[in-house]
């Protein structure tokens, strides 16, 4: 099943992509000054070779690794907290409900000027962009627990934190991998955004803005490509992690992967 979703995926790309090309090359352009995507891949291979691209996608993929790491650290420890005590999350909630809706991108301007150090200033956003769905999704994990699991182990004498380690967090672990796998989406779009927004001396964002600043539209879009790609990649592994890791929950909720 996992070969033919894949499989159908390819041939949806590689149609649009001939869709793309044929409207760019032979439909009515207008006004309208975009690469076909021939040019837009040839261009992302180029790039391979080009060492301001790679220092600036290592610079970028650094970010966003080291944010979303702390991220982890932070989101699960405080998701497993709020989920066994109670009236810990009762008094911490509004203020959650409160800071989570608001937009990632909107707070850049303000860690600008808060943070003067660029490095820190960028992955200080990807925390805090990164950390809610792990925070969340570890919180939904601990209040999914069977409580009659909880129960029985009680009843043989665990204590609460024997209950936690054997029961709770293993029963919530597959809750935190989907979050830690939506949050590294999340990372690595707000790794870009925060460069496009502040600038710096490298990345992904700052090679964009380059490029844009010279009318390259087609090292833009193939810049574009490739923080794509690395989002893709990423959700690639972690699916296949998390399908490895808990492949007897599949079985026992009947999922298909």
């Amino acid at each position: 099943m996992t070969r033919a979703r894949l499989l159908r995926g390819v041939i949806g790309a590689a149609g649009f992509l001939v869709v793309g090309e044929l409207v760019i090359r032979f439909g009515p352009s207008g006004d309208l000054i975009f690469p076909a995507p021939s040019t837009i891949l040839y261009e992302a291979v180029r790039l391979l070779a080009d060492g301001e691209f790679l220092l600036g996608a290592l610079t970028t993929l650094t970010n966003w690794a080291l944010g979303l790491l702390i991220a982890v650290l932070v989101g699960v420890p405080a998701g497993v907290l709020l989920g066994a005590v109670t009236p810990v999350e009762r008094a911490v909630r509004p203020l959650l409900e409160f800071l989570r809706p608001i937009p990632s991108v909107a707070i850049i301007p303000l860690a600008i000027l808060l943070i003067p150090v660029d490095e820190l200033m960028k992955v200080s956003v990807i925390v805090y962009a990164s950390v809610w769905p792990i925070l969340i999704n570890t919180l939904y994990g601990m209040h999914d627990v069977d409580p009659l699991a909880k129960d029985s182990l009680r009843s043989f004498g665990f204590g609460r934190l024997a209950v936690l380690g054997r029961v709770s967090l293993p029963s919530a672990a597959p809750f935190v991998a989907t979050g830690i796998r939506v949050a590294a989406g999340i990372a690595l779009i707000i790794a870009v955004s925060a460069e496009l927004l502040a600038g710096g001396v490298a990345g992904l964002g700052v090679f964009v803005i380059q490029a844009g600043s010279g009318n390259r539209t087609d090292l833009i879009m193939a810049a574009t490509f490739w923080a794509g790609a690395f989002g893709l990649l990423a959700n690639l592994a972690l699916q296949a992690a998390e399908r490895r890791l808990f492949h007897w929950r599949r079985v026992r909720t009947g999922a298909v992967s």
